[in-house]
């Protein structure tokens, strides 16, 4: 049978949400497909997932949200790909708005938390901050860098099934992929309630690994826009450092020709790295 629209919904020990969150999914789209794909869960995860009608698939033992992202993803038969999280802290009436701004055009719609929505303030914050930098790196308005709460075009999706973690930072990665695979993205902001049992996310190491991923694609994608920054710096303190000798001392130091060399070097790199990056993503279908 051919399905539109699959649900895809990552899940480890979420059976209290679950209870909650599929009789109103299956109420609103009844005939949908929705995949709970079950991280190691220790609970009656899957028992309630499967007496709510919907597909479980079980991993003997927990290899993170974006594993079980990836696994729904490639088992999921449907044309459109929604994501939620399984906690219930998003609202299934807002999926329509989701479509139809799908319909509009975009390839990807993703729900944007406000402030209430975030877990704390700390994590307001460094969600805030996420959005600036990798707005910075991609040239384009990121509204809301980690929602997990999106629809998508599944083909589009399933190119980048290569390059999602297996961890917490898949709506990181895939959200920039997009972007700088000029594929139109576009954000819905909608209200989340609290969450239903415990976070998994650990912020401190969670944390510096969204920054991680954000380096990883901006250097897949755009390069420059890291190495002439850093380039920038050595020319910068190597400028500056021979300025400060030639003052004093009234000579050419070796650390300005290290510090001058090193920006030189950066530089080339990133421009070679730019263009390889050029040549990849703009080849054809049949390059």
């Amino acid at each position: 049978m051919d399905t539109e629209l699959s649900i895809v919904l990552p899940a480890k020990n979420e059976e209290a949400g679950l209870a909650l969150l599929l009789p109103r999914l299956r109420m609103l789209y009844p005939l949908a497909e929705i995949l709970l794909v079950d991280d190691g869960s220790t609970d009656r995860t899957a028992m309630v997932a499967s007496e709510h009608g919907a597909q479980v698939l079980r991993s003997p033992y927990s290899m993170g949200n974006g594993a079980a992202v990836k696994r729904g993803a490639s088992a999921a038969r449907g044309h459109t790909l929604v994501f939620m999280d399984a906690d219930a802290q998003h609202e299934p009436g807002d999926i329509a708005a989701l479509l139809g701004k799908l319909a509009e055009g975009y390839d990807m719609v993703v729900a944007a938390r406000d402030g209430d929505g975030q877990a704390s303030r700390s994590r307001g914050f460094a969600n805030a901050f996420y959005n600036k930098l990798s707005s910075w790196m991609t040239g384009h308005t990121i509204h809301d860098l980690t929602s997990g709460f999106r629809a998508v075009r599944a083909e589009k999706f399933r190119e980048f099934l290569h390059l999602l973690p297996n961890g917490f930072s898949y709506p990181t990665t895939i959200t920039m992929a997009f972007f700088r695979s000029a594929y139109p993205v576009a954000y819905v902001p909608v209200q989340v309630k609290q969450r239903i049992g415990k976070s998994h996310i650990r912020p401190l190491r969670d944390g510096v690994r969204f920054l991680l991923i954000i380096f990883k694609i901006a250097t897949l994608y755009s390069p420059l826009k890291l190495f002439a920054p850093v380039a920038m710096a050595f020319f910068l303190s190597g400028v500056g450092y021979y300025g400060y000798t030639f003052a004093y001392e009234h000579r050419f130091t070796n650390m300005s020709a290290l510090l001058l060399s090193a920006s030189v070097i950066v530089f080339l790199i990133g421009l070679v790295s730019e263009q390889i990056t050029n040549l990849t993503y703009t080849r054809g279908p049949d390059a």
